[in-house]
């Protein structure tokens, strides 16, 4: 007996951990720094310095990297600037992995403030949540034909399925020089800087993954010279490339997310030897999955009128392409400082990020809500105090149309900014406008059963010889033509033929004439 033999490739999470990480630390300040008196602006990421696993159990070990904008004491420059990391180690507990398995780790910054305990002493309090994934490429077995030197009945169904081509990472690197503007003054310190992503999108082309959008650089610094006035700047820098990709042919289907990796900016000198070079060296992570939709014959199952066959049979879960959706919730509001707050003159900066807070499954698509969070940076009226900032949420919905969406469907959801503007209304109020991108990647799950192994032995002719020869049979619900055939000992083909049955589709308490073939 030959055994034809396909393979389906699929994603297969082996792994999923999480941990809510706090870190409560106190930071002195150097001696050259001057005294704190305020802090205006405050933010974190984490860095991870080393990422294993052993003994079914991922470990991290990183940093909270933090950076704080502050009023000072000093009489002519008011604001200063400080950073400074905190180092944590995590262990997070992962059954069925081993060392040699690819770990990805994220780390979400949930909250991070920083607050003053004296004039040379600060108070850093984070919380971030640590996320470990392990996935895996698994390879289904699927019989799609069967050869024998004697006769088989098989029953084959055709099934549309997805072949996973490739599910790898990879790394795009921005490199670029700016010169500043010809009416922006040399820098000597920078006290603030902002790196955002800004219309990011791909596209598999052939043998490469293009990648486009831009950078948003916001940078606020004390200007050489000896009024050392506060200057702004924002800069955008277009993002236009490819990373390399065998994997391509017509109508793929490809999900490629985009995440700012480690980003440093940094002032140089330029050809005349003064700081007026900004120098942005930034990676973005890319996690890359390429499927093909196939047609594959399945051989469910199989039995002979000469051999006894005895099938393994089992049932297995893949993928069917739904749909794939791109949706854009546009944002318009208006954000009102609290009394308390010092008074906008002019916006120096606006960041946001997009925060997917729920999805709900509906009929013909996914209902998802979400907020954008909007924090500004501003310079006050208030010349004691000349930078301030705002933090403000808006919250958006927007449904994605998914065509026959069920309960159980799956699906991976991508959320990024588009567009983001700030426009001053008046010296307390700020219009906030907003483009918001939702990418929808929905999978149906289907029920496929297959054959894991065939046993075949000599028929029992003394049993088979017991049986009636003719008999009839009314069809009982659930009853396939399929069936009824292989437990009487006979053919579809022949039940047709016998029956006068136009198709193989029978009903409840349809009359069959059964005669045993032997």
């Amino acid at each position: 007996m030959e055994i034809e033999k396909s393979y389906i490739h699929r994603k297969y999470e082996k792994g999923r951990a999480g941990s809510q990480v706090t870190i409560d630390e106190d930071y002195n300040l150097v001696d050259y720094k001057p005294d704190i008196v305020k802090v205006v602006k405050a933010g974190g990421f984490v860095r991870f310095d080393n990422i294993h696993i052993n003994d079914e159990h991922v470990y991290v070990k990183g940093s909270l990297c933090f950076e704080v904008l502050y009023r000072n004491d000093m009489s002519d420059k008011k604001m200063d600037c400080l950073s400074g990391s905190i180092p944590f180690e995590e262990m997070l507990c992962m059954d069925g992995v081993d060392e040699l398995d690819p770990v990805h780790v994220t780390a979400e910054m949930e909250d991070i403030t920083i607050g003053i305990i004296n004039s040379r002493k600060l108070s850093i309090r984070a919380l971030f949540m640590l996320r470990a994934v392990v996935q895996d490429v698994k390879k289904e077995q699927i019989i799609t034909d069967i050869h024998s030197d004697y006769s088989l009945e098989m029953l084959k169904n055709e099934k549309k399925v997805l072949q996973l081509l490739s599910c790898k990472r990879d790394k795009f690197r921005v490199k670029q020089e700016i010169p500043l503007g010809a009416n922006q003054p040399n820098v000597e310190q920078i006290l603030w800087k902002s790196v955002q992503l800004r219309g990011v999108e791909t596209k598999l082309s052939e043998e490469a993954v293009q990648i486009t959008g831009e950078i948003l650089i916001y940078l606020l610094y004390y200007a050489q010279g000896e009024e050392r006035r506060l200057e702004w700047l924002e800069q955008s820098v277009p993002i236009r490339g490819s990373v390399p990709c065998e994997e391509y042919e017509d109508n793929l289907l490809y999900q490629i997310k985009v995440e700012p990796g480690n980003t440093e900016l940094e002032v140089q000198a330029d050809y005349d030897g003064e700081d007026r070079m900004l120098s942005l060296d930034m990676t973005l992570e890319l996690d890359i999955s390429i499927w093909q939709e196939e047609n594959v014959n399945v051989v469910e199952d199989v039995y002979s009128l000469e051999k006894d066959i005895m099938p393994v049979n089992e049932d297995i879960t893949l993928e069917q392409l739904l749909a794939k959706n791109y949706a854009k919730c546009r944002i318009s509001d208006r954000l009102t400082l609290a009394p308390e707050q010092n008074d906008i003159l002019q916006i120096c900066s606006c960041e946001g990020k997009v925060y997917v807070d729920e999805t709900k499954v509906m009929e013909q698509g996914v209902q998802v809500e979400g907020s954008l969070e909007i924090e500004l940076m501003y310079v006050t009226t208030d010349d004691s105090i000349p930078v301030g900032t705002y933090k403000g949420t808006l919250g958006f919905e927007q449904f994605i149309e998914v065509p026959y969406a069920t309960a159980d469907i799956s699906f991976e959801l991508d959320s990024g900014i588009e567009q983001l503007t700030a426009l001053l209304a008046d010296n307390g109020r700020v219009d906030i406008k907003a483009v918001v991108n939702l990418n929808l990647l929905a999978f149906s799950m289907q029920q496929i059963p297959r054959i894991l192994d065939l046993k075949e032995q000599d028929m029992d002719l003394a049993s088979l010889q017991k049986r009636p020869g003719m008999v009839g049979y009314l069809v009982k619900e659930g009853d396939t033509i399929w069936n009824i055939a292989k437990e009487n000992h006979t053919t579809v083909s022949q039940l047709v033929e016998i029956n006068g049955l136009e198709q193989t589709k029978i009903g409840k308490g349809d009359k069959l004439l059964i005669v045993k073939t032997v």
